[in-house]
């Protein structure tokens, strides 16, 4: 009998060991969390939630108050994230990390799945009109076709 080499899951075991979920404070994003938190519980894997941290173009960033203006978002947007996680760890009881990357939303996704290793990405439905016409994170994330993805409403 061959025994099967880089399946990508250890012998004996099933499922995806490293859940990704991105958050950034958005309602679907926290439905999103929510549900990737159920599936870490079911099957015994990590739940990595992961902000990303948007990067101001050269040109918004002329002067300081600017720049003090976004990091206190970014921050307040952080401590959000980090309560709702509190909240997710004490009624799932999963092992969970927080990450913060930057950069535009997709960009920082994929860096994330990739530095993490993840297996799976679990994303909230766009809540921006105009990413019908564009499309997506969770779209793009979906065409890449590295990770399977589930998209939340």
């Amino acid at each position: 009998m061959t025994e099967h080499v880089g399946t990508g899951f250890e012998r004996g075991t099933d499922g995806p060991k490293v859940i990704l979920a991105g958050v950034d404070g958005s309602e679907s994003s926290l439905r999103a969390a929510a549900y990737a938190a159920g599936l870490a519980r079911r099957q015994n894997a990590l739940l990595a939630l992961v902000y990303v941290q948007p990067v101001l173009a050269a040109g918004a960033a002329l002067g300081a108050p600017v720049a003090d203006t976004t990091g206190e978002i970014a921050e307040g947007l952080v401590a959000e994230i980090r309560a709702s996680a509190e909240r997710l760890k004490g009624i799932f009881e999963v092992r969970w990390q927080f990450h913060t990357f930057r950069g535009d939303p997709y960009a920082g996704l994929v860096s994330a799945a990739e530095e993490l290793r993840a297996d799976a990405v679990v994303v909230g439905a766009s809540e921006q009109a105009g990413h019908r016409i564009v499309g997506s994170v969770a779209v793009r994330l979906v065409k890449a076709g590295r990770w399977p993805v589930t998209v939340v409403p």
